[in-house]
């Protein structure tokens, strides 16, 4: 018997398919102090409580004040927020993991062996390693927060369209 395969797109297969709207997302970076705080504050911001957002880094840190300071400039309060690492997480569960840092995607990818989920990588200025002024060093902290803003808003649409 001579079978032609189908035209067309084929579909996805349900174990390699990306998660378009996850339920629970998880932003890491090294210290969980500067950009993954930032990213968990901005998209808990953005979409509410549409999705269940936190954020760790490989090791805990200390919150940095410039981070606190220009999220507040647009109206988001990060003063709660408390540095954590990966082994610190309380809940284990994540449909999503973006990665901000490479140490921070080894890390995620590490996880992946235990836990089903997807993983984006999302490169992101290191913003404590611009020496200089104050305003200096806050404008690197704001291109920080307008990046990630700009991600995540892209990643994350308020009204996704709806699927076929």
């Amino acid at each position: 018997m001579n079978r032609t395969p189908p035209t067309g797109p084929v579909p996805a297969h349900p174990f390699t398919e990306t998660i378009e709207e996850p339920s629970a997302v998880l932003f890491a970076c090294v210290q969980n102090a500067v950009r993954s705080p930032m990213a968990e504050a901005l998209l808990k911001h953005h979409r509410g409580t549409a999705m269940y957002v936190d954020s760790c880094g490989v090791r805990a840190g200390q919150l940095d004040p410039f981070a606190v300071e220009v999220l507040n400039e647009i109206g988001v309060n990060l003063t709660r927020h408390r540095p954590k690492s990966f082994e610190q997480m309380e809940d284990g569960f994540f449909d999503l993991i973006i990665s901000l840092t490479p140490e921070a995607h080894h890390r995620a990818t590490e996880l992946t062996r235990t836990m089903a989920c997807d993983i984006e990588y999302w490169p992101v200025l290191d913003a404590t390693i611009v020496e200089g002024t104050r305003e200096m060093r806050l404008a690197a902290y704001r291109q920080v927060r307008d990046e990630l803003r700009r991600r995540i808003e892209a990643r994350f649409p308020v009204d996704p369209e709806p699927r076929d």
